[in-house]
């Protein structure tokens, strides 16, 4: 395969980024779908649970189900999965569009490797959201009290700012780690350097993907909930199996377009960062004499 990622001639524009992870998802789908659909399907082992034992589809909080130890226990073990199965994706991808071998092996060795330092890295990132879902659980839980929903509200927007202004700068961690030999401390720093100066650039090139993925859901939920009705002629139980295969296939077409995006990102960065160094290195050493 051609390589199509690295090294880009030059830094990118926004256009530019989002048509490399285009370039990247479309070279690199069918390869990667036989990962991305297992983790979508590992993923959607709480909700076999229980449609096994019989409870709706309309969940309550997480909390009640914290009483059954083996839905924690499918829960837990569905994270693990799909986050090894995420890895190997972008190991993949990674492997096609640089023109090297993609060993299945290895890469699930890899990623399963790789996964302490993935899921350090979600719980530092994750802290950074953690007081703006917070506040946001407690607006919700607030229920009728129109003045504390209001405060809570307003403390969540607040916090939204900061929340997502790190979450930008750290977006690279995740790339960083498994694609080289970082530490989880050491990616979250190569990604902050990464990214400096680069906030609103990021922040826009993330946006239009967010709003694309949201309009593939949309379009994709309408088609799949009619085509459901359609077969399910009044059946729950197969209306509930038609969702789910409509929620793993966009969840399996999700998942390399995401890491694609992601690749894309990286390397633009990359050759930014070079250039920038290249530049301090220049214009801080001696001028040769006459």
């Amino acid at each position: 395969m051609q390589n199509i990622l690295y090294p880009p001639a030059r830094p990118q524009g926004v256009g530019e980024v989002l048509d490399a992870a285009f370039r990247i998802f479309g070279a690199t789908l069918l390869k990667c779908l036989p990962y991305a659909t297992l983790g979508v399907i590992a993923g959607q082992l709480p909700t076999l649970y229980d449609l096994s034992r019989g409870r709706p589809l309309a969940q309550p909080n997480f909390l009640s189900h914290a009483r059954d130890p083996l839905w924690v226990a499918l829960y837990i073990v569905a994270i693990l999965i799909s986050m090894v199965l995420a890895s190997a994706v972008i190991m993949r991808q990674y492997a096609l569009v640089t023109g090297r071998p993609a060993a299945a092996g290895e890469e699930l060795a890899r990623s399963v490797r790789r996964l302490p330092g993935m899921i350090v890295i979600g719980l530092l990132v994750g802290l950074t959201i953690f007081p703006a879902a917070l506040s946001a659980g407690l607006a919700r839980a607030a229920g009728a009290s129109i003045g504390a929903v209001a405060v809570f509200g307003l403390l969540f927007l607040v916090l939204l700012v900061p929340a997502s202004w790190l979450l930008v700068r750290w977006s690279c961690s995740w790339t960083v780690y498994l694609l080289g030999d970082r530490s989880p401390v050491a990616s979250i720093s190569h990604s902050w350097q990464l990214t400096a100066g680069s906030f609103w650039r990021l922040s826009l090139i993330y946006t239009i993907a967010v709003v694309l993925i949201g309009v593939l859901y949309v379009l994709s939920g309408i088609v799949g909930g009619v085509v459901a009705l359609l077969l399910a002629r009044g059946d729950v139980a197969v209306f509930t199996a038609a969702t789910t295969v409509v929620v793993v296939l966009l969840g399996a077409v999700a998942t390399p377009f995401a890491w694609g995006l992601a690749l894309a990102v990286l390397g633009d960065l990359s050759v930014r960062r070079e250039g920038a160094d290249l530049a301090q290195r220049m214009s801080a050493s001696p001028a040769s004499p006459q």
